[in-house]
């Protein structure tokens, strides 16, 4: 049975009913006022300051919680619409790039290798049967979604259930000690979904939010953004109904990711944000509960136009913009030593006071 088919459990999950508290806005000004008393001029860490403001906020504390161990959950799906062309890459590469995370070969692994970081594999809806495997999560709702240029990607059930299935994973990595989770995807076809997804959320057009996902061609943009254009027009989505775009459009890692966050929101532990799909997620988490933008960290700015106009819509700035467009978290991880230095920095840096540094007269007091 697929996990759809199960009740979702209790009735908090319903519509509305997700839940993100704000942040701590007494934390968030402790943090702002040790930054400006640290023993180095005022605002000239820059955005980092920002992100430490940003991790008091969201822990209620001030130093916050180093945001260590980390780990980055990879959520894998297939899309019906891989059978309108939109990409060249077949759709069994899924299941094989899951196996390639799975042997520690992709390039998401070497990145987390380097910074000791766990990679969770979580398989929410590969088209192709997976054998069980250590490091790979078994979440599945469905073999894929259906094409969302011919009717519904999703079921409303299969959507929330993809959602609840998000929070779950996120629950179970802090339980396990992880204070810092990072998004990552897996899903050829999946940079279709996330412009429908961002179009859907911020009104922006496919021409947009559309963009060359793994490198296509011209004439194959053309017929992508035309594909994402006839599915807008086919289900005219109600950006107040989250779970129903969900299900208009899928993809089953986008619905897992907003679950994501939503449980980290929940545990009061930051997010950091990849690319394309984790924007189009952290739209549909957003829509579901405001205050859950509050616990995400935009790792960097994806070569994707459609994950600029997300973050815009969420108002996030990318720590990076390195130019990518690759996906699997790994442009998160690339951001994750900034995001610890900030809040080591609240730690371990002396005060004027505590330092016997005098202080500019100016600034005194």
């Amino acid at each position: 049975m697929d996990r759809a088919d199960a009740p979702v459990r209790g009735n908090r999950r319903q519509g509305d009913d997700f839940r993100a508290r704000p942040p701590d806005a007494p934390a968030r000004r402790a943090a702002a006022a040790r930054l400006d008393r640290m023993t180095k001029p005022r605002g000239s860490l820059g955005r980092v300051e920002d992100v430490a403001v940003t991790l008091a906020g969201i822990a209620g504390a001030c130093p916050p919680p180093l945001p260590e161990p980390a780990a980055v959950a990879v959520f894998a799906a297939d899309h019906g619409v891989h059978a309108q062309g939109v990409t060249p890459w077949p759709q069994e590469v899924t299941a094989q790039m899951v196996a390639n995370f799975l042997a520690g070969g992709a390039v998401v692994n070497a990145f987390a290798r380097r910074l000791g970081v766990e990679v969770c594999v979580v398989d929410i809806g590969v088209a192709t049967p997976l054998d069980p495997a250590p490091g790979l999560l078994s979440r599945r709702i469905a073999a894929g979604t259906a094409d969302m240029t011919c009717g519904p990607a999703l079921t409303r059930p299969q959507a929330q259930a993809a959602v609840e299935a998000g929070i779950e994973v996120a629950r179970d990595l802090v339980a396990a000690g992880n204070r810092c989770l990072l998004t990552g995807d897996m899903g050829i076809a999946n940079t279709t979904t996330a412009a429908a997804l961002i179009c859907a959320f911020t009104g922006a057009t496919p021409a947009e939010a559309t963009g060359r996902g793994t490198g296509i061609d011209d004439a194959t943009l053309t017929h992508k953004t035309a594909v994402v254009t006839r599915a807008l027009a086919l289900h005219d989505p109600d950006p107040a109904d989250p779970i129903g775009v969900l299900a208009a459009f899928g993809g089953l890692e986008h619905a897992g990711l907003a679950g994501f966050v939503l449980g980290a929101a929940e545990l009061r532990v930051p997010v950091l944000l990849d690319g394309v799909s984790s924007g189009a997620a952290a739209l549909v988490a957003a829509a579901l509960a405001p205050h859950a933008r509050a616990y995400c960290l935009a790792g960097h700015r994806s070569a994707e136009p459609g994950h600029r106009l997300a973050l815009v819509h969420l108002e996030l700035e990318p720590l990076l913009e390195l130019g990518m467009r690759l996906g699997e978290g790994t442009g998160a991880l690339l951001a994750l030593p900034v995001v610890q230095a900030a809040a080591q920095a609240l730690h371990d840096v002396a005060t004027f006071d505590t330092a016997g540094v005098t202080v500019r007269a100016d600034l005194d007091g």
